[in-house]
């Protein structure tokens, strides 16, 4: 059996890039909220906790429609931090190790078992395809040597699995966090996150074939 992993659902972001007057984890994605989507890809996993700040009542309110017992997290903050602050309150009194997510990704329902199944701290990262790209740089194995907003071989995309005793508050990104503890194990994956309107038309259609 796996280790257990805690999964932390950053959702406290106000989503201005996108352009559609509300937070991420609210866009409908073919009918139903992208909150729904990753919900339902962690149905199996029993300690899934939702970082909540801008629309949090909506928030709450459309994940109690699936789940009822996510723990909700409030980052008060959420106008003046990143995703690393929600992060690491999301990751205080969790198991031993976290896994981070952004409410704006979905990944592929296959690569998520695989990021369930995986042992130890690791680093997801994909093809190069948002617009708004945050790159990564790998050796010949595969680990992440270093983020990069000019070149990179991949695109940081999100998740990472941390243990939760190398999770620091940062007000800055999770790939900030990450970076004195690089190199460190990467995974490929079929990973999609929504920062733009564009990627927003582009996702609607990739997920179509999905089975969830």
């Amino acid at each position: 059996m796996p280790t257990i992993k805690s999964v932390v659902i950053s959702c406290a972001g106000i989503g201005s890039r996108l352009g559609l007057g509300q937070t991420k984890a609210l866009v409908k994605i073919n009918g139903r909220s992208l909150i729904s989507w990753q919900l339902e890809l962690f149905k199996e996993v029993p300690d899934v906790r939702v970082v909540v700040g801008f629309q949090a009542n909506d928030v709450i309110e459309e994940v109690l429609k699936y789940r009822k017992d996510v723990i909700f997290v409030f980052n008060h903050r959420y106008f003046e931090t990143n995703t690393g602050a929600s992060f690491y309150l999301g990751a205080r009194h969790a198991y031993d190790y976290v896994l981070e997510w952004d409410g704006d990704l979905l990944v592929h329902p296959d690569d998520v078992k695989m990021i369930l199944d995986t042992e130890g701290e690791f680093i997801c990262y994909g093809d190069i395809s948002s617009e708004n790209t945050v790159f990564v740089k790998t050796d010949s194995e595969g680990r992440v040597l270093s983020f990069s907003r000019k070149e990179g071989d991949y695109e940081w995309t999100g998740p990472a699995c941390m243990a939760r005793k190398n999770i620091h508050y940062s007000s800055q990104h999770v790939f900030n966090m990450l970076e004195p503890y690089l190199p460190m194990k990467g995974i490929k994956v079929r990973a999609y996150d929504i920062d733009t309107y564009d990627d927003y038309i582009r996702v609607c259609e990739l997920v179509k074939d999905w089975k969830l």
